[in-house]
C-alpha cells in the first residue's frame, strides 16, 4: 500500500528532460532540474526532452527584390526553452517543428524579398551579404518562437539556394553574359595597364640606350685622342720605322699570293724589296728624294 502511494506521489526527472506537473490539464509545477519530485496522487507528470534538435525545412519558392524567382531552404537548430509555454502551445516535437517551419518560411521570404539576388549569389565581397542576412533571420526566428511557443532557436543555416528548374537556363545564360561582360572589362583594363607598363619600359630603355651611346662616344673620343697622341709621339721618335710599317701594310692590302706587280723605281715598296737602305734616305731616283708613302 505504501509503495503504491509512493509511486503515485513521487517521480524522477532525468537530466535530459524538463517536467511539468499538471492537475486536470493545467500546469502547476515546472521542474527544470534533474532529481526526485513530489506531486499529489491526482496530478500528472509530463516530460519534455530539452536536448538540441535539428529541423530541415522543405524548400520553398520566393521572389527577390528585383522579382527573380528562387528556391531556398533552411535548417533550424532548436530546443525547448520555456517548458510551460511549450506545453500550452505545441505539446510535442512534431507540432513544434511544424510551427518552426512556418516561422522560418515567413522570415526567409521577407529577407529574400528585401534583398537583391547578388546579396546571396555574388563573387563581389562587398555585395555578398548572405551570412549577415541569415544571422538576422535566426535572431528573428528565435524571438518569435520563444514568445509564441517557448522554443529557443539557437541557429539557422541556409541549406539550399537555387533557381526554379523552369528558369535555370535563362538565368544561367544571363549570369554567363554578365560574367563575360565583367571578364571583358577586366581584360581591357589589363591591356591598358600593360600598354602603360610597356610604354614606360620603352621610354626607360631609350633613356638608358641614349646615356650608354653618349658614354661610349665620349670614351671612344677620349680613346681616339689618346691613340692619336701616342701615335704622333711614336712617329716623331722613329719616322723611318713607321714609314716602313705603312709601306708593308699597304703592300698587304693589294698584294696577294702569286701576284705580279710592276713598280716604278722610286716606289717605296720597290725600295723595300730592292734596297734595305731605302728608309734610311737612300731611295733610288734621279733627284734622290724619297717618294710618297701609300696611304690606306
Amino acid at each position: 500500500m505504501v509503495a503504491a502511494v509512493g509511486s503515485l506521489c513521487f517521480f524522477t526527472v532525468d537530466s535530459a528532460d524538463y517536467a511539468i506537473v499538471t492537475e486536470f490539464g493545467k500546469p502547476t509545477q515546472v521542474i527544470t532540474a534533474p532529481g526526485l519530485g513530489f506531486k499529489h496522487p491526482l496530478q500528472s507528470v509530463r516530460t519534455f526532452d530539452h536536448r538540441l534538435f535539428i529541423y530541415a525545412a522543405p524548400p520553398s519558392e520566393f521572389l527577390t527584390l528585383e522579382k527573380t524567382p528562387v528556391v531556398a531552404s533552411g535548417t533550424i537548430l532548436w530546443r525547448v526553452a520555456d517548458p510551460k509555454r511549450y506545453f500550452e502551445t505545441v505539446v510535442d516535437r512534431r507540432t513544434a517543428e511544424s510551427r518552426l517551419g512556418d516561422i522560418l518560411s515567413a522570415e526567409l521570404g521577407a529577407a529574400i524579398g528585401n534583398n537583391r539576388l547578388v546579396a546571396f549569389v555574388s563573387m563581389d565581397a562587398a555585395a555578398y551579404r548572405a551570412d549577415a542576412i541569415v544571422a538576422e533571420i535566426a535572431r528573428r526566428c528565435d524571438a518569435v518562437a520563444l514568445r509564441d511557443y517557448g522554443i529557443g532557436v539557437l541557429d539557422v543555416q541556409l541549406r539550399g539556394f537555387d533557381f526554379p528548374k523552369q528558369n535555370r537556363s535563362r538565368l544561367y545564360a544571363r549570369m554567363k553574359s554578365e560574367r563575360g561582360r565583367i571578364s571583358m572589362l577586366y581584360r581591357s583594363e589589363g591591356e591598358e595597364a600593360g600598354l602603360k607598363v610597356r610604354a614606360a619600359a620603352e621610354e626607360q630603355k631609350a633613356r638608358i640606350l641614349a646615356r650608354a651611346i653618349e658614354f661610349s662616344q665620349q670614351r671612344r673620343g677620349e680613346g681616339d685622342g689618346e691613340a692619336a697622341r701616342i701615335y704622333a709621339n711614336a712617329l716623331s721618335r722613329a719616322p723611318e720605322f713607321y714609314a716602313f710599317l705603312r709601306a708593308m701594310e699597304a703592300s698587304r692590302n693589294f698584294a696577294r699570293k702569286s701576284t705580279t706587280m710592276v713598280l716604278p723605281a722610286d716606289s717605296p715598296l720597290f725600295g723595300v724589296l730592292l734596297d734595305s737602305d731605302y728608309f734610311n734616305g737612300g731611295a733610288p731616283g734621279s733627284d734622290g728624294i724619297r717618294g710618297d708613302l701609300p696611304r690606306q
